[in-house]
């Protein structure tokens, strides 16, 4: 199973570039059932704050309800081990708080790799990174 970063949600709803269509390929084939995939709240929140901060929040509001209503995509529950965990990943990799809580989520709910086109995950040994 894929871990869906924020920046997949916020590149489909947001982009006109190459990687917004990219993003919206890779949802189209979790809602299709071709890819197994999560996520977690902390990429709902920022969704939606990423949304709003450069539309409106009526398309903010619509953008976390596509997000809660995709087919075939997992929510992942952040709970208080991948809290843990995420504060040794920090110290170990330098990693922000959200993106060690993405990390955590992700190796928690037993997913192969990270969609993100950050790479800072990169230096993560334990999740594999794939671009979007």
């Amino acid at each position: 199973m894929l871990y869906l970063d924020s920046g997949v949600f916020i590149y489909a709803a947001l982009s006109r570039e190459a990687v917004g269509g990219r993003a919206r390929q890779l949802l189209q084939k979790v809602r299709d059932g071709h890819e197994e995939a999560g996520s977690c709240s902390l990429t709902f929140d920022e969704l939606v704050w990423v949304v709003q901060k450069h539309r409106t929040r009526g398309d903010a509001i619509s953008a976390g309800q596509a997000f809660l209503a995709m087919p075939n995509l997992r929510i992942l529950s952040v709970e208080q081990d991948s809290l843990f965990s995420a504060l040794a990943l920090m110290g170990r990799y330098t990693l922000d708080p959200r993106d060690a809580i993405h990390v955590s989520t992700a190796i928690a709910g037993g997913c192969s790799a990270i969609v993100s086109s950050d790479t800072h995950f990169d230096r993560v040994k334990e999740i594999v990174r794939k671009p979007i």
